[in-house]
């Protein structure tokens, strides 16, 4: 029996096998949940497809989470086979490229704005508004930040501004839902080479810069963070609601790199 099993989990943003959401998915599996899947269009259908049935579900839906309209379908379908749902994973994050190259006021459009907060933080609330009839006493939703939330971090710009907001509104959702018994939670994962972070200008030199100051020396892994994801949205955490759980290897507690003697 795994601290999952009988939990059925919705995982919004699995996107290859190096994305933190795919850790994710492995670690419910191993720990027994009963999993869904999201995928944003047709080009990644086929590939979230064979990531379910690895995993033992046949439960996949079109959604791109810039739509109102294809968040209630998803709920609406996923209805007609699980009469609740106990996790909800966000794992999805967005800026256009030319955004996270170069100075923040120079390369920040009103435009670019909007998109990042809304694909990055609006849908965390949006999922949880088309969840809503189908969440319960126990129901948990969880999602993924990065210290650029809280310190400033080159060409990370605006995405920095849009994790800020979406750990904002974790604690918001965290006293909205709350009276419902329902948690929500985030995780500021350390960084990790997966599609979306290929985006950023010098992440090579990030990781690099990053294992060299972590007190532990090095960087996380997608499973390391897998297994966190796993506790937060198990029995285990029902007293954690509101809370960012930092995985990054101890990086986000020091203040600068160890100077040779």
């Amino acid at each position: 029996m795994g601290i999952l099993s009988g939990k059925k989990a919705l995982i919004v943003g699995v996107a290859s096998k190096h994305s933190i959401a795919y850790g994710i998915a492995e670690a419910f599996a191993r720990e027994g949940a009963e999993m869904a899947f999201t995928y944003q269009n047709e080009k990644l259908q086929s590939r979230v497809e064979k990531f379910a049935e690895q995993w033992g579900s046949k439960l996949t839906f079109p959604c791109d989470v810039a739509s109102d309209e294809q968040i209630d379908q998803v709920f609406e379908q996923l209805g007609k086979h699980w009469d609740n749902i106990d996790i909800i994973i966000h794992a999805v994050g967005y800026a256009p490229a030319h955004e996270l190259d170069g100075n923040y006021v120079d390369v920040t459009t009103r435009d670019g704005f909007r998109i990042a907060h809304d694909i990055s933080s609006y849908s965390f609330v949006a999922l949880a508004k088309g969840a809503r009839e189908m969440m319960h006493e126990g129901s948990s939703l969880l999602t993924l930040s990065y210290l650029g939330a809280e310190r400033v971090l080159q060409n990370y710009n605006v995405m920095g501004l849009a994790k800020a907001s979406l750990e904002a509104n974790v604690r918001y959702m965290a006293a909205s839902l709350g009276k419902e018994g329902i948690r929500v939670n985030g995780i500021s994962a350390g960084p990790i080479k997966t599609l979306a972070a290929s985006g950023i200008k010098s992440f090579r030199r990030m990781l690099a810069e990053n294992a060299k100051q972590a007190p532990l020396r090095r960087n996380v892994t997608t499973e390391e963070v897998g297994n966190a994801a796993a506790f937060m949205s198990s029995d285990l955490a029902s007293g954690i609601t509101g809370e960012i759980l930092y995985v990054d290897g101890g990086f986000n507690i020091t203040g600068m790199a160890e100077m040779d003697a």
